[in-house]
Parts: structure tokens; C-alpha cells; sequence
């Protein structure tokens, strides 16, 4: 199969959706949300396994889950309305159905802590390993996306003449 066949078989968007994608708003929003949630998971990781470690900084590691959720959302949100210019609908394009699904998880998760925070079932220990639990899941979902993203990149049309892509194929 030649380079230019194989890019057309893997690609996400259609040259209309191409077309909205890169003129919908919310595809800079979600560049610039996608690496900020990921720095605020980072620090709010390190926080919440040092104070399972050491059993020091609680407040610290809870206000860091708080921080990560309502980014989290913040990107759920536009990432939704960013789905519906580009395919027509807010959830559950076929293109991005199980990054979807796993995103369900995530809000899910995120929500059950934010939710005991509020309700006070679990012990700070287990709240944690809730928060670490909801982490594993974002971090699963993060990869679909990173190869969904390296997919569309290699589905993109060549920028290059006609004729030096015709050129790679052969």
C-alpha cells in the first residue's frame, strides 16, 4: 500500500470537516486546554502522591483534584462544542466514539471525588486513590487522543506539490 493510500484510509475528517476544523475557534481552545490540563495533572500527581507517601499536604493535594476537574470540564465542555462545529454533533462523532466513552469514565470519576468532597463517604486515604483512579483513567484517554491527533496528521493532505507526493508513493 503506498504512503498516499494509507493516508487516505486513516483519515479522520473529511475534506468539509477538515474544513470546519480548522476554522472553528474552539480547535486553538482545545490546543492551548489540552497542555495546560496536562501540567495541572502533573503538579496535582505529584501532590497527591506525596501526601499518600507521607501523609503530609492534604489540603494541597485536594485543591490540585479541584483545580484538575474544573479544567477538565473546562475542556469537556468546549471540546463538545468544538466536536459539534466540526462533525455535526456534541458527543460521540463515530470519529472520536471511545475517546468519548473513556471521557464519560473520566468525568465520571472526577465527579465521584468532587461529589465525596461534598458528602464525606471515603477516609482522605481512599479519596486519594479515588483521585488516582480518576488520573489512570484521564491518562488512558489522553493517549487515545494523542494517537488520534498523530492519526490526523498523517491523514492531513500533503502540503507538497502534486506531484512530489505522487513522487513519495512510488
Amino acid at each position: 500500500m503506498t504512503k498516499s493510500r494509507r493516508s487516505q484510509s486513516i483519515s479522520l475528517y473529511t475534506d468539509e470537516q477538515r474544513r470546519r476544523r480548522d476554522a472553528s475557534r474552539w480547535t486553538f481552545v482545545q490546543g492551548v486546554l489540552a497542555p495546560l490540563q496536562f501540567l495541572v495533572f502533573v503538579v496535582s500527581l505529584v501532590l497527591v502522591l506525596r501526601y499518600l507517601s507521607t501523609g503530609a499536604g492534604y489540603s494541597e493535594a485536594n485543591l490540585s483534584i479541584i483545580v484538575k476537574t474544573l479544567v477538565l470540564y473546562t475542556i469537556m465542555i468546549t471540546g463538545s462544542i468544538w466536536e459539534h462545529d466540526v462533525f455535526g454533533r456534541y458527543l460521540f462523532a463515530p470519529a472520536f466514539f471511545w475517546e468519548d466513552v473513556v471521557s464519560m469514565l473520566v468525568l465520571a470519576l472526577h465527579t465521584a471525588y468532587i461529589a465525596n468532597l461534598f458528602f464525606n463517604v471515603l477516609e482522605p486515604r481512599a479519596q486519594m486513590l479515588l483521585a488516582l483512579a480518576a488520573y489512570a483513567s484521564y491518562l488512558v484517554n489522553a493517549a487515545q487522543f494523542l494517537v488520534k491527533l498523530r492519526q490526523a496528521r498523517l491523514g492531513a493532505p500533503s502540503s507538497k506539490p502534486p506531484f512530489a507526493a505522487a513522487m513519495e508513493g512510488s
